[in-house]
């Protein structure tokens, strides 16, 4: 008698937010409100987890290999409290980076937190928020009578933590009520919806990472879809935020002039036509990268297509002394034109804030 095998449906893990396989919290956590709701959905859903002392250390990751360990870091959560309330500089985005969290699930091949959170690549939230937005506003009042403007995805990508924290609502609708303080953040996920009717006054400025579908298949693993992003863009616009977007990196591939061309083309068919004509804003950053952050790409993504030939390369001195490799201005130039061009096919009073 032949056996009949069910197959379950495949889930296309793009549509979930994100869900850690491994939890650590720090004692002092669970003493602040959101700390004992994210101990209650972790419970719930039955996530394993342990205590740690820190959540600036975590020594006792599972792993067999540097790269399992890694990998299984991509997919831990640690829960803490942040102690460090001296905020960053974060030029040019904003005056400040506020800092919600650190580290993010996705798996950019390209991205600089391959080096500055080498050896802490886990994902830290922190749930003192109030503590935190105390200290934004000292910086807004001693700022007085200047606006200041906190970034929110210096270290992290917010959005797609946002279903376990609920932070940036919280710092949407505390800049809402500031006359002087504004809140920008940038993203690579969809996962919008319970930030749509938040009170944000049109303080927030929420951006879009967004970038060619070659890009986005081939160096963003575990990140939104090209159609995710664009539907979420759509619908952060109708929700009357001030919009924006960064194209970055903007990779020189096959085909790059198509795939740039049908970006901008989908943005402008989604966004309704007061978003397009309205105060709408794009950077754009080339693929860039250091020998060291090369280093460690081909190691953590051994199969990565990503083009990183020195010889093909121009180096370029950075600000605090440390040079990256860009592309070389005759490529560099093409990119750029293209793009800005194309940008003001469709968005005419669209502001093009940068390129580098």
């Amino acid at each position: 008698m032949a056996t009949t095998v069910i197959e379950k449906p495949k889930v296309d893990r793009s549509e979930l937010s994100f869900i850690p396989d491994l939890v650590y919290f720090e004692p002092g956590a669970l003493e602040y409100p959101k700390g004992k709701r994210i101990m209650a959905w972790v419970e719930k859903e039955g996530i394993p987890f342990r205590m740690t002392t820190s959540h600036n250390r975590i020594t006792n990751l599972p792993g067999d290999s540097e790269l399992e360990q890694y990998r299984i870091a991509k997919r831990t959560l640690v829960v803490g409290v942040r102690k460090t309330l001296k905020f960053d500089q974060s030029k040019p985005s904003a005056e400040y980076a506020i800092p919600i969290a650190t580290g993010c699930m996705g798996h950019c091949h390209y991205c600089y937190l391959q080096t500055t959170l080498g050896s802490k690549p886990y994902i830290r939230v922190y749930v003192n928020i109030d503590e935190i937005l105390k200290a934004a506003q000292g910086y807004i009042d001693e700022r007085e009578p200047e606006i200041t403007r906190f970034e929110a995805a210096c270290t992290s990508d917010p959005v797609g933590l946002e279903p376990i924290t609920g932070s940036l609502r919280e710092l949407i609708e505390y800049m809402g009520e500031q006359p002087l303080g504004r809140l920008r953040f940038v993203t690579k996920f969809h996962h919008v919806d319970s930030l749509l009717d938040a009170k944000h006054n049109g303080h927030t400025r929420i951006r879009f990472s967004v970038n060619a579908k070659y890009v986005i298949k081939h160096f963003e693993p575990a990140t939104s879809r090209f159609e995710q992003r664009i539907e979420a863009a759509a619908k952060v616009a109708k929700a009357g935020y001030p919009m924006g977007f960064i194209i970055a990196p903007i990779i020189w591939h096959d085909g790059w002039e198509e795939g740039y061309a049908e970006l901008l083309e989908s943005l402008a068919k989604a966004l309704p036509e007061e978003a397009k004509n309205g105060d709408l804003t794009f950077e754009l950053i080339q693929h860039r990268f250091t020998k060291t952050a090369k280093n460690v790409i081909e190691k953590r993504y051994p199969k990565t297509k990503l083009e990183m030939n020195i010889e093909k390369r121009k180096y370029k001195w950075g600000r605090w002394g440390q040079g990256k490799y860009v592309y070389p201005d005759e490529q560099a130039y093409a990119l750029r034109m293209f793009i800005s061009e194309r940008i003001f096919e469709h968005f005419p009073n669209a502001k093009i804030e940068y390129f580098t």
